[in-house]
Order: structure tokens, then C-alpha cells, then sequence
């Protein structure tokens, strides 16, 4: 079983950054594809960002490329998400998930991809 809790989001300004974390207990983290996820209210799960668990691949979604940052650290078994420029459709709720696999290249970008997930963060950006 695998253990993911989000942290870092809140309420800022068009414009502003945030950083999100994501830290993962119970299983070896260096084995997790990561990804990150977020939900608008009325609106479906939607791809943000993704990460190969050797941190050497990611994929980011059309709407935050050049804007949003995926990272990990295996060591601290944490991936982050760096939010530059936020804009007021930024506004989600964001979850991290992660799946085990043997490929250290691996990029997964649906959701139905993705065995853990954590409770998410509210990012809330303010025009």
C-alpha cells in the first residue's frame, strides 16, 4: 500500500507561484510513476503533470507547459509541482498519484493509469 498526502496549496493572486509537494510513504517511492491531477468543480480529473520514477521523462498538459514545473527527490520519496504564472483557470483541486512499474521511463497521463492517489490540495487563484 502506498500513502500520498499533498501539501502547498491555498489562495493566491493571477500572476503568483506556488509550490505543491507530494510525500509518499509504504512502498519504495523509486519504483512510483507520479503524477499530478487536478478538478475544477463540475468538471472531470484532468492531466497536469507527469514524472518517470528516475525523474529522467516528464509530460505536462498543453493548458501549464512553460508554467508549471514537475519535480522529484527520491531520497525524501516527495515530487513536486512548481506553479509559476497562475492564472485564475488554475483554480482545482490538485492530487498526486502513483502507480509501481518496472520502467524508469515510464509517463502515464490518465487517470485510470493510476492505482494511489492522495486526498489533494485546493489551489485557489484569484483574478
Amino acid at each position: 500500500q502506498v500513502q500520498l498526502v499533498e501539501s502547498g496549496g491555498g489562495l493566491v493572486q493571477a500572476g503568483d507561484s506556488l509550490r505543491l509537494s507530494c510525500a509518499v510513504s509504504g512502498r519504495t517511492f523509486i519504483s512510483q510513476a507520479m503524477g499530478w491531477f487536478r478538478q475544477a468543480p463540475g468538471k472531470e480529473r484532468e492531466f497536469v503533470a507527469a514524472i518517470s520514477w528516475s525523474g529522467g521523462n516528464t509530460y505536462y498538459a498543453d493548458s501549464v507547459k512553460g508554467r508549471f514545473t514537475v519535480s522529484r527527490d527520491n531520497a525524501k520519496n516527495t515530487v513536486t509541482l512548481q506553479m509559476n504564472s497562475l492564472k485564475p483557470d488554475d483554480t482545482a483541486v490538485y492530487f498526486c498519484a502513483a502507480n509501481p512499474t518496472q520502467n524508469s521511463m515510464l509517463i502515464l497521463v490518465n487517470t485510470r493509469q493510476y492505482i494511489y492517489w492522495g486526498q489533494g490540495t485546493q489551489v485557489t487563484v484569484s483574478s
